[in-house]
């Protein structure tokens, strides 16, 4: 049986800006320049004034988890060895409701539980893409 190719992002037209800005160890999500908003993921058009005067913006990379799941089945071969995974989504500072599909690594002995706080982090993938993940926050 042939080996499956790993599974790697692939930028765009919207995207684009997220990944070059994770490629520098910094998070950055979609703002709206009318209005001020951040959306995540990136979309064409502002959900809050329909604005489609948008760009990427620097944010702080701290938040609390939201809500998670362990995976502990392999979802792709390339997977296999990163198993348990932590799935989670994370609710960002910058922004009430401004939420993020990540991992998180490196977790603590006791896991993980919603309302933790975590921060960015980053793994490279390949030479390209770099994948913005989150870890528990140390007090």
């Amino acid at each position: 049986m042939a080996e499956s190719p790993p599974l790697v992002p692939v930028p765009d037209g919207l995207t684009g800006f997220f990944w070059e800005a994770a490629g520098r160890q910094e998070l950055a999500v979609q703002r709206c320049s009318a209005c001020g908003t951040f959306q995540h993921p990136p979309e064409p058009v502002c959900h809050s004034c329909l604005s489609f005067d948008l760009g990427g913006a620097a944010v702080s990379g701290r938040g609390t988890v939201y809500s998670y799941e362990m995976a502990t089945q392999a979802f792709h071969p390339s997977f296999a060895d990163r198993m348990p995974l932590c799935i989670a989504v994370v609710e960002l500072d910058d922004q009430p409701g401004l939420k993020l599909l990540t991992n998180i690594v490196d977790l603590p002995a006791d896991g993980v539980a919603v309302g933790d706080p975590v921060e960015v982090c980053f793994r490279r993938l390949s030479d390209e893409i770099t994948l913005p993940v989150f870890r528990v926050a140390r007090a």
